[in-house]
Order: structure tokens, then C-alpha cells, then sequence
């Protein structure tokens, strides 16, 4: 009895199309993704176990690093006009004597860590520059002149009416002197309530955090 041979067929597959549908996915996270941006002062935060995480609002940011430099930045996006109020109202009390041009570029400034007197010729550089700049730090050890009590003030003034975080970020080598400095100008403000940002670390086994963050 005959065989009949089976003809046999090639089990190639042609990956073009997927080729082309990978790089178009890749090509459109690329596009897509937002990167977080490099933080304008390097800092090593503590550890903690805490179960709050603050959103973004309204908040006055204060910031020292590794050297005990002490920054500020406030975050206004629900009304960057505030900005201008904050800066307006630094201008007048302190007699910086600032321009126009200058106090719209402190809208866009990154962060600020320069004493009253050498603001000005920080505004006076674009914003895009500031970063390239080695700022001194805002002083706050001297409690005759604890600068930062007037970018409190300023800050509270212009939020006045409406919920203001007041954000510490301190780096876990700073001085303790510089903190007890920041919380002076907070002190003088009758400002009393203030966020200690940490770095996350898992709460201990047992704990009722810890049952609570393994049940979701």
C-alpha cells in the first residue's frame, strides 16, 4: 500500500509586528513617564515608622543639610499668587529692594538659602542658574537675628485663612544647634505644630501597624 507524505510546512514566525508594537509601548512610557526631579539639597533623612504620609498642600518647607545650611521653599500651586505675596511683603519689612524682574523670578526659584542681604543677587540670576550657585545658608543660630522668623511670618501672612503645613526636612548629621534654631523662628510665629519628614522604615512585628499594613 502507497505512503502519502504529508507536506510539511515551515513553523517560522515572523516577529516583526511584535517587534514594532514592544517599541511602540517603550516609546510611549518614554513619552509618558514623569521623572522626579533631583532635589536641589542633598539630604539623608532619619529613619521612622509612621503610618502618615502628607499630601501635597499649601506648606512652608524648611530644609538644612549634612553642613547645617538652612534652606527655604514654599509650595503655592493652588495659588502661586501667594508667592508674590511672600516676597512682597520680605521686600517691605526687610527693605531688600527688589525689582519686579526679581521677585516674579522668586516664583520660579528652585529653593532659597541666602541671607536677606544677599537676596537680591540671587533673584537677579535666573532660576534655571540658582542651582550652580553654593548658598550660604539662611542664619538662624544668632537669636538676636533669626532670619527665618521673617520667611515664617511672610508665609503666614500670606496663607492667612487657609490650612499651611509647616514641613521640617533635616539631614540626619546636622547640628542639633541649627534645629533648635528652626524651631526658634517657628516659636517666635506661635508656630507650634510642624511635620518632620523621615525616611520609611517598616514598623516592628506585632505592632498594630504593623498587623494593619500586612492585612491590605
Amino acid at each position: 500500500m502507497p505512503h502519502i507524505k504529508i507536506a510539511r510546512k515551515s513553523t517560522a514566525t515572523d516577529m516583526t509586528p511584535f517587534v514594532d508594537i514592544a517599541f511602540l509601548i517603550l516609546s510611549f512610557f518614554i513619552m509618558a513617564t514623569k521623572f522626579k526631579p533631583a532635589e536641589p539639597v542633598p539630604v539623608v533623612t532619619p529613619n521612622s515608622v509612621s503610618s502618615k504620609i502628607l499630601k501635597e498642600e499649601n506648606a512652608l518647607l524648611i530644609t538644612f543639610d549634612k553642613d547645617s545650611r538652612v534652606f527655604v521653599n514654599v509650595n503655592a500651586k493652588k495659588d502661586p499668587e501667594k508667592l508674590t505675596e511672600v516676597i512682597q511683603g520680605l521686600n517691605t519689612t526687610r527693605n531688600l529692594g527688589l525689582t519686579p524682574a526679581e521677585i516674579e523670578n522668586f516664583k520660579n526659584s528652585p529653593i532659597i538659602g541666602v541671607p536677606l542681604a544677599k537676596l537680591k543677587g540671587l533673584l537677579d540670576i535666573p532660576a534655571a542658574d540658582q542651582g550652580k550657585v553654593k548658598q550660604e545658608g539662611i542664619p538662624v543660630l544668632d537669636t538676636l537675628n533669626n532670619e527665618l522668623v521673617w520667611w515664617v511670618s511672610e508665609t503666614k501672612k500670606a496663607f492667612a485663612g487657609e490650612k499651611l503645613l509647616y514641613i521640617i526636612k533635616g539631614d540626619n548629621n546636622a547640628k542639633y544647634p541649627t534645629f533648635e534654631g528652626v524651631i526658634n523662628a517657628m516659636r517666635k510665629n506661635d508656630e507650634f505644630k510642624y511635620n518632620l519628614i523621615t525616611s520609611q522604615e517598616g514598623p516592628p512585628e506585632g505592632t498594630e501597624l504593623y498587623k494593619e499594613r500586612m492585612s491590605k
